[in-house]
């Protein structure tokens, strides 16, 4: 069977991994991430996973899965905070609205590559600006894709969700299993 190489420094999809009963590696190479004009958000996101798991390819003898994670909301693109200000921005936007949560995942293996994408709605209750406060004090949405982690401190701020919860996480673990079945269901 081929071996699985994780090309995301992400704890969190090492967790979901490994929870899932997944046997794997970690490899991670430089890539650049930065949002194309006119490209869509699903396309972006299917962009870096393939170009991640592409530049940490090495043999035919593993499978390489690549993943990246953003949040859309009125078709704006939420990544990672760059500071307080731009996570408590990323949280007013979030408060109280239905925002979407979009994972491209992409599995390089020796004969080419199965790139993939799942969507997640998830709509938060209306925030204050002491729990914005509080929040981002603690430190949490930092890392994190839209500035929150919904098995974190954030769970109570969210009132619904409709898709993969994993996804929300940073991997739609069904979705990587199907592809995964199907590359070494031969093997």
């Amino acid at each position: 069977m081929p071996q699985l190489v994780l090309a995301s420094q992400s704890p969190r999809r090492r967790e979901l991994l490994s929870v899932a009963g997944f046997h794997f590696s970690v490899r991670v190479k430089p890539v650049e991430e930065v949002h194309r004009a006119g490209e869509s958000p699903v396309d972006y996101v299917r962009r870096l996973a393939r170009a991640k798991a592409e530049a940490a390819w090495e043999s035919a003898g593993e499978i390489v899965l690549g993943a990246d994670t953003i949040v859309v909301i009125d078709e704006r693109i939420l990544e990672k905070p760059v500071n307080a200000d731009d996570a408590r921005a990323m949280l007013r936007l979030l408060s109280g609205h239905e925002h979407t949560v979009i994972t491209g995942i992409c599995l390089r293996h020796r004969d080419g590559i199965i790139v993939d994408h799942s969507a997640t709605q998830v709509r938060f209750v209306p925030l204050t600006e002491s729990e914005i406060a509080e929040y981002i004090a603690s430190g949490e949405p930092f890392d994190k894709a839209g500035a929150y982690a919904i098995q974190g401190l954030a769970s109570k701020f969210v009132e619904s969700v409709n898709g993969c919860y994993f996804n929300v996480i940073g991997l739609p673990l069904s979705l990587v299993y199907r592809h995964w079945k199907s590359l070494t269901a031969a093997e």
